[in-house]
């Protein structure tokens, strides 16, 4: 394992001045990308040095992610340092001064805003860093990634936004047909950080999964901060908006979005039986199957932080120890998972 950023947000951004070692993983098949964009870096003789910068750190996608990391840092003895932006879009660019201080020879970062991109690119650059993305694009030109041009997109790590969003969607799709819903009485709440453009690409697939095998439900698109209780307040005044609407379809960026309207609806006194939620993690999904309770939380797609943190790694060593280059993208692969198949899909439950 996704609209532009407003023009304040951008300004403020702006004005702050971001092998393949598992055998699960697979190329995109898009070519490489140039060394202007990864940082002017050699190969490294001796130990290699790394900071990881994640955004939102404690979330569990991210903290499997960090641990993922870590353990291939050590099977590669990489010295690897791994940083919790939060949100904070001074921090992401601090921090990557840091790393330069710090003499990392390479940093990996999941970025809180995009517009941040471009400054985070020309600091890594400046400092002859290799940068490489992990989970969300970055521009080295411009605030917005959807629209970049290919060549000026940072090398990124992580999920296809477009194939998981078809996956959710087409398990929507399922749902909805074994339920026996009509057009008429249901409505599709889609929930996403829409700056983001992964989130954009998961959310787009979705859709034009679910319309392909389901044509004429109506979709309201629902702006989040991707957690659980901003998603929760955005879509109980949706609903609220709503109130004669008899069934909900929800999907979203992540598990975060679908948990905060799984919740609202809960709350509003629609019943499980009425609700289709499909996530996008799983990380909070396997929560709501943990007991025979009934739930809104269909299904949700497996996407594990463990694989893009260790894959990410392992591609940053390839290009510092061996000179490889960076793909333009490398996937990590997804399972669908329920209440019945979550535990032996190797789904970690907190």
């Amino acid at each position: 394992m996704f609209r532009s950023p407003s023009r304040r947000r951008v300004a403020a951004a702006t004005g702050l001045l971001l092998t393949l070692g598992l055998s699960t993983a697979c190329s995109s098949g898009k070519e490489a990308a140039s060394d202007d964009e990864a940082g002017k870096v050699g190969t490294v003789d001796g130990a290699i040095s790394i900071t990881y910068l994640q955004k939102q750190g404690d979330q569990e996608y991210f903290i499997g992610e960090a641990a993922g990391a870590k353990e291939k840092a050590k099977e590669l003895g990489i010295d690897l340092k791994v940083v919790n932006l939060g949100n904070d879009a001074n921090k992401t660019v601090s921090e990557v001064q840091s790393a330069i201080a710090q003499k990392a020879n390479g940093v990996i970062i999941v970025v809180p805003d995009p517009a941040v991109g471009p400054q985070v690119a020309q600091t890594a650059k400046d400092g002859k860093v290799a940068l490489l993305t992990s989970d969300d694009q970055i521009c080295t030109t411009g605030p917005d990634p959807a629209a970049c041009d290919k060549d000026a997109l940072v090398p990124r790590i992580g999920f296809s936004g477009a194939q998981m969003g078809e996956e959710v969607g087409k398990r929507a799709a399922a749902e909805y047909k074994k339920a026996g819903w009509t057009a008429a009485d249901t409505r599709v709440i889609a929930a996403w950080k829409q700056d983001v453009t992964v989130c954009g690409d998961r959310v787009a697939g979705a859709k034009k999964a679910f319309e392909a095998a389901v044509p004429g439900v109506k979709t309201i698109d629902v702006p989040t901060d991707n957690t659980p209780t901003g998603a929760q307040d955005k879509i109980a005044a949706t609903v609220t908006a709503n109130s004669g609407v008899k069934n909900w379809v929800i999907w979203g960026c992540n598990d975060e979005n679908v948990m905060g309207g799984v919740t609202a609806l809960a709350n509003a006194g629609v019943k499980p039986a009425n609700v289709i939620g499909v996530g996008l993690g799983a990380y909070l999904a396997c929560k709501e199957w943990q007991s025979d309770k009934p739930t809104g939380m269909k299904a949700a797609l497996f996407i594990n932080g463990k694989d893009v943190g260790a894959l990410a790694v392992q591609t940053m060593y390839d290009k510092l120890k061996n000179g490889k280059d960076f793909p333009a993208e490398a996937f990590a692969p997804t399972t669908m998972v329920d209440r019945a198949s979550w535990k032996s899909a190797g789904v970690t439950c907190a």
